[in-house]
């Protein structure tokens, strides 16, 4: 399976989602390739931290910013493994573009502001047109950083305003706000592997993945 994530909107915590995807789906015995499509190269940098340090399962990575060089590989290596994370977006760009017409599925990541629920509706854009020459990406919105606790006026408030999005399907699976993503991904690791553990992280986490897979 190929999945994306991606937003057009920077600083929605994509390449932590990303990051945390890839290693769970190889900790859970997959071949994973995790790709990344920004310029940044952060996901990139977690996962060379991760070799540095050791830890096992390794994990695939390669940075194709461009959206040609992305495309190519993809289609050039996609049988080689069972499982390719897509870390794209941050801005409309050729490698996102390229993501979405090779993608099985498309998890955009929005945190609960208005600002990245607007933003929606640019990435929806780019989702009609790939869908124009592709058939069957299957597009999911999660509410990532969101608020602690399951009554916060503004995680209901924006899940509620994906419903006026027709092209995504909210996933009732939010992450929220946890110092365990952010100290994982200093290590290169996941949430899974993070010790001390933090339980509902883990189980966000969990959660997340048997939506997607």
């Amino acid at each position: 399976m190929i999945v994306t994530v991606g937003n057009t909107k920077g600083g929605v915590g994509k390449t932590t989602i990303a990051v945390n995807l890839a290693i769970a789906r190889a900790l859970a015995g997959r071949d994973v390739w995790l790709i990344d499509g920004d310029r940044q190269g952060t996901a990139q940098t977690a996962i060379s931290i991760r070799a540095d340090a050791g830890h096992a399962p390794g994990i695939s990575c390669a940075s194709y910013p461009d959206g040609v060089t992305l495309r190519a590989q993809v289609q050039q290596q996609a049988s080689k493994f069972d499982d390719i994370i897509i870390d794209a977006g941050g801005r409309d760009s050729t490698a996102l573009r390229a993501a979405l017409v090779l993608s099985d599925v498309l998890l955009v990541p929005f945190q609960p502001r208005s600002y990245d629920v607007w933003a929606l509706d640019d990435i929806a854009s780019l989702v009609d047109e790939a869908r124009s020459v592709r058939d069957g990406l299957r597009c999911y919105a999660i509410l990532n950083c969101a608020d602690p606790g399951e009554t916060s006026t503004d995680n209901i408030e924006a899940a509620a305003a994906v419903a006026d999005v027709p092209q995504f399907e909210y996933l009732p699976t939010p992450l929220r706000r946890r110092k365990a993503y952010s100290n994982a991904a200093g290590q290169g690791l996941s949430v899974l592997e993070l010790k001390p553990s933090d339980k509902k992280a883990i189980d966000e986490l969990n959660s997340l993945i048997i939506q997607l897979f």
